[in-house]
């Protein structure tokens, strides 16, 4: 059944959090059920299905206990991927069980970390919840869809001590090089950096789809969540299991369109260079045409300016250079700057086992993550920050530290309206 509100508070408050001790574990053997830690997947599309599901299936260490996803036809599938795959493989496993309110999954003790990949505007209560019950959280990027959600996720994985790892995988090197751009960048190879240039899709807009008739075994009340309500179209929630990436992030209700999409990863190396993961820029100034998409511009306190805009992934122009970085390229202006290896005396950072290998390994020596819940939460912020910039054609300056605007007129910006009862949760 369908748990309230009241019900689900009142289980999550007694959930306890399970800490696994560290085991060192090969990729030939299993570990036995107390020390595997159970995951559950909230989110069963395209990513969860391509990406999510089968990095944990190949995991050792790892069961996945629970499904959860609003459309039947995709829910079902997942469920019988993960039963199938551990049929032959795990003689002790009893199942893995499927939901459709991710509140029901949150509430189940036995559970000690989530995977969270539903759309953008579906990410921040479950992750909130997912914190005050003892869980530990690996959620897709852009973390959130607003700023005041961004503060919000921060507050909940200090408050519990949940480690929350955001899904920017470039930080552990999936797609390409960023790690050895980014050591290159802080060992001073550029000099000082003054412009960085961010080539990634543009805002979204405000939805205008049509209505369809409804998909057959879709919860579409749920998937809307704290959304306006509208009609069902299949551009949002794709009918049965698709293979491409639906086009929900073009709409602004649900996502900050390819500005955060893409912008959530290569924003994420900009600021990881920067070495800005605590902080970001102080004023942000719109193009000045009207109607232009890129070109937003982000100062940060010491000068550096940020432009939405150019090649595709990140060009980092120093005194003594330039170097691009983008998925499956890396060059420099001279060539030699990326060229000539790091000497040992120059920045090396640590190197990640892979993202969610990462994420395990830290739930069980409660270290930080590679792109632990700050993180991604100061990246997506900038984002924000540039779509607000573009959607209200204002400069806006912007108190990283107090997670506020200079002028507190601004501030109504910071959040949106919510439907009932889906409003911003208290950590």
């Amino acid at each position: 059944m369908i748990v309230s509100r009241r019900s689900f508070l009142k289980t999550t408050a007694a959930v306890a959090p399970t800490i696994i001790t560290a085991t060192a574990l090969g990729n030939s053997f299993r570990a036995s059920p107390n020390e595997r830690i159970s995951v559950a997947v909230i989110g069963c599309g395209k990513i969860a299905k391509d990406y999510h599901i089968p990095q944990l299936l190949n995991q050792p260490d790892v069961q996945i206990v629970a499904v959860c996803e609003v459309d039947k036809t995709r829910r079902e599938h997942a469920q019988k991927r993960v039963n199938d795959e551990y049929a032959s493989t795990k003689k002790e496993f009893k199942g893995c069980d499927a939901y459709v309110d991710f509140r029901e999954v949150i509430a189940r003790k036995d559970i000690d970390a989530v995977c969270i990949a539903t759309p953008d505007h579906w990410h921040t209560i479950p992750i909130v919840e997912a914190c005050k019950a003892g869980k530990d959280v690996y959620c897709e990027k852009p973390l959130t869809l607003t700023i005041a959600e961004a503060k919000r996720c921060i507050e909940a994985a200090r408050t519990h001590k949940r480690i929350v790892q955001t899904g920017s995988q470039q930080r552990s090197n999936v797609f390409g090089p960023f790690r050895e751009a980014v050591e290159c960048i802080r060992s001073g190879r550029l000099g000082k950096i003054h412009k960085v240039t961010v080539g990634v899709g543009s805002p979204s807009v405000m939805c205008d789809l049509q209505a369809e008739e409804m998909e057959a075994g879709l919860d579409w009340d749920m998937w809307l969540g704290q959304a306006p309500e509208r009609p069902y179209n299949s551009i949002l929630s794709p009918r049965g299991i698709h293979n491409h990436f639906p086009a929900w992030r073009k709409y602004r209700e649900y996502s900050g369109g390819g500005h955060t999409d893409m912008g959530a990863h290569h924003y994420d190396i900009a600021q990881w260079a920067l070495e800005m993961d605590d902080s970001g820029p102080v004023e942000i100034i719109p193009p000045e045409d009207p109607n232009a998409t890129k070109g937003v511009k982000f100062v940060y306190a010491n000068g550096i300016e940020m432009i939405h805009g150019g090649p595709g992934g990140c060009v980092f122009h120093g005194e003594n250079g330039t170097l691009h970085i983008d998925r499956g390229h890396l060059s420099s202006d001279p060539e030699e700057l990326v060229k000539t290896p790091l000497a040992e005396s120059e920045v090396h950072l640590p190197k990640s086992p892979g993202h969610h290998r990462d994420w395990l390994d830290c739930i069980k020596s409660r270290k930080m993550p590679v792109a632990e819940v700050e993180k991604g939460a100061r990246t997506v912020t900038i984002i924000h920050l540039g779509n607000l910039a573009y959607w209200n054609r204002k400069t806006l300056k912007w108190n990283p530290q107090e997670w506020q605007f200079e002028d507190p007129a601004n501030n109504k910006l910071l959040d949106r309206e919510r439907r009932d009862p889906w409003q911003l949760p208290e950590v």
